[in-house]
């Protein structure tokens, strides 16, 4: 199931993340199509659906009808032009979101090929506490870690103490 391309330490670090803020059996909408984290979640004992590929940017109708007790938005809300309106209509009172960190040493990721996997955003931490506050989101709880990867230059060694990814649990009335 693993190769050189899994996310394994962003993986793990978001399912611990996970675990410690939503209870074990929880109904979860994981905003984007389903992917490999939807299998590890639903392994792992939650229950968990996913949007179906529609432009969050411009319908936001199955999220606004879903009954779900946690919301995540894991990787997703960097290849939005404005997340803002997503954020406000979640219905859930729970959310749990992870975004890439801008990296002042690297440009936003782009993907020339497929215009869909591509960073409009990467985010400092203090705007996306403060998107998430203006959306109507209570920060609980956040945190950082790095992503080294194996290879030899001044950005991998930068990349070694320079966090790349951000993740925070949220609670709303």
């Amino acid at each position: 199931m693993y190769n050189k391309y899994f996310p394994v330490k962003r993986y793990r670090e978001t399912l611990a993340f996970v675990k410690e803020h939503i209870s074990y059996g929880s109904s979860i909408l994981d905003l984007g199509v389903e992917n490999p984290f939807t299998a590890i979640l639903k392994k792992q004992g939650y229950q968990v659906t996913n949007t179906v590929g529609e432009d969050l940017d411009i319908d936001t109708s199955e999220v606004k009808n879903n009954t779900a007790d946690v919301t995540t938005a894991l990787q997703i809300l960097e290849h939005m032009v404005s997340p803002m309106q997503v954020l406000q209509d979640v219905p859930s009172k729970k959310l749990i979101a992870s975004v890439p960190l801008r990296l002042w040493f690297s440009k936003a990721y782009r993907n020339k090929s497929d215009q869909r996997d591509q960073h409009f955003h990467e985010f400092e931490d203090w705007q996306f506490d403060w998107l998430l506050e203006k959306a109507g989101w209570k920060i609980k709880a956040k945190k950082k870690w790095t992503n080294p990867v194996k290879k030899i230059g001044f950005r991998p060694i930068l990349r070694l103490f320079t966090p790349r990814y951000y993740i925070i649990y949220a609670e709303r009335d």
